[in-house]
């Protein structure tokens, strides 16, 4: 069994571009996956997520989310403390 492999922000925007180049180059979308190693599905989560995206505005958006897990939680901690 192949173990799961996380990519970060820019990797994936950087897949995104190169498989963007593939598409143009008129591969089909099962084609360029295979190339770029991920699911069909995983390429169209991506798409949704960090289309339009240039790797540096992925790992800020990636960061945002990150702080605000964290604002979430300590809040909720607070929350629960008041009770």
């Amino acid at each position: 069994m192949a173990t799961r492999k996380r990519h970060s922000p820019e990797q994936i925007v950087r897949k995104l571009m190169a498989a963007d180049r593939l598409l143009a180059e008129s591969q089909d979308t099962a084609a360029v996956c295979r190339e770029l190693g991920v699911s069909e599905a995983t390429y169209h989560r991506w798409r949704n997520q960090f289309g339009g995206l240039k790797a540096e505005d992925a790992r800020r958006l990636k960061d945002l989310e990150r702080e605000n897990a964290t604002l979430k939680r300590l809040l909720a901690d607070a929350e629960l403390e008041k009770v």
